[in-house]
């Protein structure tokens, strides 16, 4: 059996959990604590570790969901996290433009733990006041080759469009002998 690690990474309150816990066919691993400061009252709790989830896509293919922290405290999970990744996910809220340029950080320095496929997602696309996905392509700097796809993490159509995207990356560069 192969198994495919990803990792699902992006700003505070992106949609992290919300996107593992959309597709986990087991009970997500999740490390949540209550927030205390006031500044980040986005939301009541905030992962401090990782999320973890699985899905299986068949007999031969198990897929390894692991979230990242959002909060810059939390970063120095983001390394140890990404050992073995075959690709990730940026998960960018595109209701909150503030976070912008937080998710670009965070795209950068995963790119540079390893060059593995990615996409990056624009979460919450159900909000009215959600950017429209060519603009957040624009403020993010994304170049065209790059696959910025709409999602919800709430919706599991959403997620699995945004995963198998990731795994066709991926699977093409295994292909191809690049790993």
């Amino acid at each position: 059996m192969q198994t495919v690690k990803m990792v699902i990474t992006g700003p505070f309150s992106s949609g992290k959990t919300e996107f593992i816990q959309s597709v986990s066919e087991i009970d997500v691993v999740a490390t949540e604590r209550k927030i205390s400061s006031e500044a980040e009252k986005i939301k009541e709790t905030t992962t401090v570790a990782m999320d973890f989830g699985r899905i299986t896509v068949d007999d031969e293919l198990v897929l390894y969901l692991f979230g990242t922290p959002g909060q810059k405290r939390f970063d120095f999970m983001w390394e140890i996290l990404s050992e073995g990744m075959l690709g990730f996910i940026v998960m960018v809220d595109s209701a909150r433009p503030e976070t912008f340029r937080e998710a670009r950080r965070i795209l950068e320095t995963f790119r540079a733990y390893a060059p593995t496929p990615y996409v990056v997602t624009a979460n919450k696309q159900d909000l009215p006041d959600a950017w429209e996905t060519s603009d957040m392509r624009i403020a993010l700097r994304l170049s065209p080759e790059v696959k910025l796809l709409p999602c919800v993490a709430t919706d599991k159509e959403s997620v699995k469009t945004a995963l198998l995207e990731l795994l066709y990356s991926i699977l093409e560069k295994m292909g191809a002998g690049e790993f």
